[in-house]
């Protein structure tokens, strides 16, 4: 989704900071800056980086919201007794780059959720003050990962909500832009 909008954007004549995780997608527009990371840690960074120096960010990444506290360097071999996991909350990208935002700067989050989903999205929208939350639930059929649709609702902070049919991910990308022009156009 991530990919899609970036193009999107740069279709709509922005400069984007794209920063991914590992993926096999590929960006070709000059307008795109790809900035390649591995962990969450290093999204983190490279989002609060950038982000200041933006008009906005489009927060479309389903970062982990734990990180294992040891990180081994060789593989576990298999024990005969169980094998227990530290975890420990993943730094919140959406909340600090909420904390760091300007006047004049757009955030736009995204809510992957099960239950209660417009719910936890408008909570969400608040708590880490974004202008409009793009809500994607796992019980739509089409929706969330490892397909190229997906079906959405935007919340705006206005409490607007909007809701979308099953469209292609280059479609729905297309959807958010135009949001996000409405948005940029009322300031």
């Amino acid at each position: 989704m991530g990919y899609a909008i970036a193009e999107a954007l740069a279709d709509n004549g922005a400069e984007v900071i794209l920063v991914s995780g590992p993926s096999s997608l590929t960006v070709s527009h000059p307008a795109i800056k790809k900035i390649s990371v591995t962990s969450a840690e290093e999204m983190y960074q490279a989002s609060v980086e950038h982000f200041p120096q933006c008009d906005g960010a489009i927060l479309s990444a389903a970062v982990a919201d734990f990180t294992p506290v040891q990180v081994a360097d060789q593989k576990v071999k298999r024990g005969k007794e169980n094998f227990t996991i530290e975890l420990r909350p993943t730094r919140d990208i959406a909340a600090s780059l909420g904390a760091l935002k300007k006047p004049g700067q757009i955030m736009v989050g995204f809510a992957l959720e099960t239950f209660d989903e417009e719910f936890n999205a408008k909570e969400k929208l608040r708590k880490k003050n974004l202008d409009f939350i793009v809500l994607n639930s796992l019980n739509d059929q089409g929706a969330g990962f490892q397909v190229d649709t997906n079906k959405i609702t935007i919340i705006d902070k206005d409490n607007n909500i909007t809701h979308f049919e099953l469209k292609t991910k280059k479609e729905v990308a297309s959807d958010i832009v135009q949001k996000l022009i409405e948005v940029v156009e009322s300031l």
